[in-house]
């Protein structure tokens, strides 16, 4: 991983770790940002195809990526994996000291996961009625947020945070999945803007992932 702009003061952060990340995965992508955003520099397995790594087999009961793995502790599940990061690696911040703060970011992640990235199954199956229906409910459900966007330049803080990070990986894909934003999602379209060239946000992106806006 490259180092972010906000690490580009300090050396990357070179630690024994290995991520096990699909290049085309938003779950796996969220991760890398994080990563990147950090300033981490770690060993990263791409995995493509539907047959997984026997090490990835043996390490995680549920065969799912992203999976990192730091000397004796094995992490999986993208959210686990992303506060792991943060509280291990602290500088910058990606979540607030304030509990209310911070519960209420905890919350914003939570309706995330379970409104956009719920319908991530559907977003990447085959093209049909379901996958239509999943297209019209994220759009909808983005449009709503449109004030949000409109309150600070990352998601209700000056500063880019763990919410930002879950937020991106979906917002980067909506071309891939047939979805435009129009005048309705204005703040979206220029969040988008800010967030997409940040040097962390381009340091985590895959080649797979640069072909989804070309």
């Amino acid at each position: 991983m490259k180092r972010s702009s906000k690490a580009s003061e300090r050396s990357e952060i070179d630690v024994a770790m290995t991520l096990y990340s699909r290049p085309e995965c938003a779950h796996s992508h969220r991760v890398r940002l994080v990563l990147a955003v950090k300033g981490i520099n770690v060993e990263v397995n791409s995995i493509e195809g539907e047959e997984l790594p026997e090490d990835l087999v043996q390490l995680n009961p549920y065969n799912s990526v992203p999976t990192l793995v730091d000397r004796d502790l094995v992490l999986y599940e993208s959210r686990v994996v992303t506060e792991y990061l943060d509280e291990r690696f602290p500088h910058p911040p990606l979540m607030p000291v304030d509990p209310v703060t911070r519960a209420t970011y905890r919350l914003a992640l939570h309706r995330i996961e379970q409104d956009w990235y719920g319908l991530l199954p559907l977003l990447t199956s085959k093209p049909g009625k379901a996958m239509n229906a999943a297209r019209r409910e994220l759009a909808e459900s983005i449009v709503r947020t449109n004030e949000i966007f409109s309150v600070k330049p990352f998601f209700l803080s000056d500063e880019l945070s763990l919410v930002d990070c879950t937020i991106a990986p979906i917002l980067w894909r909506l071309p891939s999945w047939g979805i435009e934003l129009g005048d309705d999602a204005k703040a979206v379209r220029a969040y988008c803007k800010r967030v997409f060239a940040l040097e962390a946000f381009r340091n985590s992106l895959t080649e797979q992932e640069l072909e989804m806006r070309l």
